[in-house]
């Protein structure tokens, strides 16, 4: 899966950490729904993290699509609140 998080790049990640991903993705959810400015602040580096630590990078000469596009690390709660959708960052569910 590709992952690009908005500002940032992209990064290649195994289908292994697919799950963790999308758990964070659900917590986010959850701290958006509940308006916890301070929860969606960590759970969002959190996922980030995951992302960067986890996954490879790819150059920026490497053209591909994304498969998930994550917001930027300076996202606010009002604008999660904006363009969070049915399904959160990640399409699927964890559960």
């Amino acid at each position: 899966m590709i992952v690009r998080i908005a500002t940032v790049g992209q990064y290649r990640l195994d289908d292994d950490i697919i799950g963790d991903l999308q758990r964070f993705d659900d917590e986010i959810e959850e701290a958006v729904s509940g308006s916890d400015s301070e929860s969606f602040q960590q759970l969002l580096q959190r996922m980030h993290d995951l992302v960067t630590q986890k996954g490879t990078a790819l150059s920026d000469e490497e053209i591909v699509p994304s498969d998930v596009i994550l917001p930027p690390p300076d996202e606010t709660l009002e604008e999660a609140q904006k363009l969070l959708g049915t399904e959160g960052f990640v399409p699927g569910r964890s559960d």
